[in-house]
């Protein structure tokens, strides 16, 4: 499954001198009362660590150069407790590498007024200590994320947590590796893009590899593998034989567990966590892989079909930040027109990630009419109910750029009997006229990746890191 770093994030509380030692010892008690009550909540996925009271531009610089070069650290997170004056982060600002998130908070949630006084105004100045720290900021141009409100509240809780996994996400974007088998479909303009922009602006390496090489992985494994993955197929899905012959079932089954265990193995080795194929080069595969393919992206690899680097990039990045959870690479496929009705209806011939399902996959073996190789094996299931959002990443002469817009997921009305592949149908929030005519005006592609966990928020924090425009459909 999708593993992730045991990371943490640092915390720094901005304060100044000129409180006096007992001022800043308090500031310092609150700053870790804080930071332990947030640990304890429940809700954030990733340690907070208190580092210091940062009062000194010294200080500010030293830290951030810290986390900078600490692996552990994906983040840091700032509060300004009393008054701090901007220009002591300047320097520091402008070194770190991580993302900076800004919690917008003070101690208590409500005004003493029976005993306020000036010693407790003193102290207690987030409301105008945020306004400078983030006019600097914003006068940087720092990609930071500000969460406003009481931090002890749960909804402020939940957007630390939801901004704590994009940056994991950032970070491991870094270190994407994509291995194409083969290139790109012929005579296709929206899979193709710029690998050296994309290790440029997003940090993945996109390498290609002969097909031949893949064979000879997938030939090396053991029968004794793919035995021991039937059993695990068996154990967690339903095994629909159909029309099929039994021996040419159980062979076709065998044969993507062949290819699941061959990818898998070739990626492990050499490092990648992402991966492309091309119906249109298989030669020496017996089918083109679909069951193997969802296998895979259970695993959480990424996945692009038609040697599309950029979904395959971007499908791994966004399950990092969903946890693996209820996102996968898609495909508009066909539409619902009918006023009242008008909907999308999602598929790729055979490789639909199984995180969307709604009931428990079949695995099943049909003819695919393309490809021109043998009938592969595939789960066969019915997509979700929610709210979502539907990414894509285009290139184009000046650079990427993500296009989306927030989505209402739903099931097919009828059930296909005679469309065996796996399916989901989402709409725009915007209306599908809208919503669709805008997506192709801005260039946006026809592979996607679909997310019933990730917000547009959460999207835009993520664009904001990469510096990348963010093409928001509403």
């Amino acid at each position: 499954m999708l593993k992730t770093p045991d990371y943490e994030f640092w915390f720094a509380v901005g304060s100044q001198p000129l409180y006096g030692p007992e001022a800043l010892e308090q500031v310092e008690k609150d700053g870790r009362k804080l930071v332990d009550g947030l640990n304890a909540s429940g809700k954030l996925p990733y340690k907070v660590v208190f580092k210091l009271v940062a009062t000194t531009a010294d200080s500010i610089t030293k830290f951030m150069k810290d986390a900078n070069y600490n692996d552990k650290v994906a983040g840091v997170m700032t509060w300004m407790h009393t008054f701090s004056p901007a220009k002591n982060w300047i320097r520091g600002t402008q070194l770190l590498q991580k993302p900076l998130l800004h919690l917008a908070t003070q101690m208590l949630d409500h005004i003493p007024f029976d005993t306020i006084d000036f010693d407790y105004m003193n102290l207690n100045q987030s409301a105008h200590g945020d306004r400078e720290y983030d006019y600097i900021n914003a006068r940087l141009g720092v990609p930071e994320k500000i969460v406003y409100g009481w931090w002890n509240d749960p909804e402020v809780q939940e957007e630390i947590a939801d901004w704590q996994k994009v940056a994991i996400a950032y970070d491991m974007s870094f270190k994407i590796k994509i291995a194409r088998f083969g290139d790109t479909m012929r005579d296709v303009a929206v899979t193709e893009g710029d690998k050296v922009a994309a290790q440029i602006k997003l940090g993945w390496t996109v390498d290609y590899w002969p097909v031949a090489e893949l064979v000879a992985a997938v030939n090396a494994v053991s029968e004794a593998e793919i035995d021991e993955q039937y059993k695990r197929l068996e154990e967690n899905y339903d095994m629909v034989e159909g029309d099929n012959d039994h021996d040419k079932y159980v062979h076709s089954v065998r044969y993507q567990l062949r290819e699941y265990l061959g990818i898998k193995h070739f990626l492990d080795e050499k490092g990648y966590d992402a991966f492309t194929t091309n119906f249109q080069d298989l030669e020496g595969l017996e089918q083109l892989p679909g069951l193997a393919v969802q296998l895979l992206m259970i695993d959480g690899y990424g996945f692009g079909a038609e040697g599309d680097f950029k979904s395959a990039g971007l499908s791994r990045l966004l399950k990092i930040a969903a946890e693996n959870k209820e996102t996968a690479f898609m495909e508009d496929y066909t539409l619902d027109l009918r006023s009242g009705h008008q909907a999308i209806m999602g598929s790729h011939m055979l490789e639909v990630d199984p995180t969307l399902a709604s009931d428990k996959p079949r695995v099943e073996v049909h003819p695919l009419d393309i490809g021109d190789k043998a009938d592969p094996a595939r789960l066969v299931f019915t997509g979700s109910e929610g709210e979502g959002i539907d990414v894509t990443l285009s290139y184009f002469d000046d650079g990427y750029k993500f296009i989306a817009y927030d989505v209402d997921c739903a099931k097919p009305e009828k059930e296909m009997p005679n469309l065996p592949v796996a399916k989901q149908m989402w709409t725009p929030k915007c209306g599908l006229k809208k919503g669709a005519t805008a997506w192709m005006h801005n260039g946006g592609g026809h592979h996607t990746v679909l997310s019933m966990n990730l917000s547009m928020d959460q999207m835009a924090t993520l664009a904001n890191l990469f510096g990348i425009e963010l093409i928001d459909i509403k």
